[in-house]
């Protein structure tokens, strides 16, 4: 059987760039970190010569450093002239960073990435990698997609454009300010008024990327609405969250060791810091006094006060002493020093440790609440099978004359059809007017819509009541022709 090879593509908004996720976009870490980056995700060192950077002009570049993401949004908004809109808050509120990942099917991007090479995937240090080449195929799918991105969103708003070649799978991290019109405007760019508009912006999306990526050998995926399954992609989709929060879950407890044995390190070598310090200052110390009492004994042999020989033996002893004390500070002070800048890595570090640690703890909330609104779903719809089929069950117990009472009530309609009836629900939803149509026609429908029928969200209806006549029009609209709904 072909491979069939998918894009990938995750947009979420941001209230800013963390400094953690700036480091890690950049791989900008200390050697520690990278330790710790190692032993807690899927990097490899052995890789990230590979990774790269496409700038303005679309020119491709290793990964600059010298910047972090916040002072490149900062340096982008004052040339503009555009004030952070939460700056200046205790606690940020705005979605002011759109943040894209884009990627595919794992084995189609490792062979753009890799070609037929030998590498290793494996997180760590892995030297057999140093020698491998980055194919120019990965070079000129990323341009593609940064051509995309300036096209559709201009590209003044892009504030960085990395590609990862480290990981597991090859992936673009792109970030994004949603500005139009000098100011910020992540929900008019991106959400929308309401989920419908939202659903039609993400899906449309989707589509234009494809164009993009079909020269790639990328193609869309289906969307659950689109191919009538129920089952299988939400189960599949609560399973990737529950391993996505189980993963990472267990990053976070490796997180919370690390920095458990960070303090354990810092305290030892803040320790040392002291005791050197102590050290080199009694050290000095005694360096002034001797060289107070040589200065003196010089005073005292130029105006020959004394005999000349013991004071001369004396200034040769404190010479020496002098000169070990100065051998004692300058190897004290060194050690200092390489103390110094350890206490100061392990800082960094304990910096590092902690921005990931909470970076990591909001994305496991979101994973959360999306978990548990996934299996809210999934609970509902597994009621409402069970009510179908204690419905029927009981139905076919029921003598004719009670069976009467129900005839062309939507509990029926729902009962005999309910896979067509949420289905047709689902494109009212999403404002999917003539499919909606299209669709109860094809399957024998039509007592309650046309084409033409005058349908829409009101401004002031919220979700559920808009669920609610969804759903009810779905049902009307499922009725064969000609039935006539039952009289209240």
């Amino acid at each position: 059987m072909e491979r069939i090879a998918k894009q990938v593509l995750n947009v979420r908004g941001r209230k800013g760039c963390a400094a953690a996720l700036s480091r890690e976009y950049q791989r900008n870490w200390s050697d520690r970190a990278w330790q710790v980056a190692i032993a807690k995700g899927n990097y490899d060192l052995g890789r990230q010569h590979l990774n790269f950077q496409i700038s303005k002009g679309g020119k491709i570049a290793p990964i600059d450093k010298s910047k972090s993401i916040p002072q490149l949004m900062a340096e982008n908004l004052a040339a503009r002239g555009i004030k952070d809109k939460n700056e200046g808050l205790a606690e940020p509120r705005f979605r002011t960073v759109a943040d894209f990942i884009f990627s595919g099917s794992q084995w189609k991007m490792r062979e753009l990435a890799f070609g037929d090479q030998e590498v290793v995937f494996k997180p760590g240090d892995n030297k057999e990698n140093y020698a491998v080449k980055r194919m120019p195929e990965i070079e000129q799918w990323a341009t593609d997609i940064y051509n995309f991105v300036e096209g559709k969103y201009g590209e003044e708003n892009i504030v960085a454009f990395y590609v990862h070649l480290d990981e597991t799978s090859p992936h673009i991290h792109c970030v994004l300010l949603p500005i139009k019109d000098g100011k910020f405007a992540f929900k008019e760019i991106f959400a929308g008024a309401n989920n419908r508009e939202y659903s039609q912006r993400t899906s449309k999306l989707h589509d234009e990327l494809a164009m993009v990526n079909e020269p790639w050998g990328l193609v869309r995926g289906t969307s659950q609405t689109e191919t009538r399954q129920r089952h299988r992609p939400t189960e599949e989709y609560r399973k990737h969250l529950s391993e996505e929060c189980s993963s990472k879950e267990e990053e976070l407890d490796n997180l919370n060791k690390a920095v458990s044995d960070l303090r354990v390190e810092i305290a030892l070598a803040e320790r040392r810091v002291k005791g050197l310090s102590s050290m080199v200052e009694h050290l000095e110390e005694e360096k002034y006094q001797k060289m107070s009492e040589i200065d003196k004994l010089k005073v005292q042999i130029a105006n020959k006060e004394g005999d000349s020989s013991i004071l001369s033996q004396k200034l040769e002893k404190l010479q020496n002493e002098l000169a070990s004390v100065d051998e004692k500070l300058a190897d004290k002070k060194d050690k200092l020093a390489v103390a110094d800048r350890q206490l100061d890595e392990l800082n960094k570090d304990m910096e590092f440790v902690k921005e990931r640690t909470e970076t990591l703890r909001q994305d496991a909330m979101q994973l959360s609440r999306e978990a548990q609104t996934g299996a809210g779903t999934l609970i509902k719809t597994a009621m409402l099978e069970s009510m179908v089929t204690d419905y029927r069950s009981k139905m076919a117990s029921l003598p004719p004359e009670i069976k009467v009472a129900f005839d062309g009530s939507p509990l029926e309609t729902i009962a005999e059809h309910t896979a067509e009836v949420l289905h047709c629900a689902t494109l009212l939803y999403l404002g999917y007017i003539d499919q909606a149509t299209t669709f109860a026609e094809g399957q024998g429908g039509g007592g309650g819509g046309s084409n033409g029928m005058k349908w829409g969200r009101n401004e002031d209806e919220d979700d559920r009541r808009w669920a609610h006549r969804c759903l009810a029009m779905a049902n009307r609209m499922m009725r064969p022709k000609g039935s006539k709904s039952r009289k209240r």
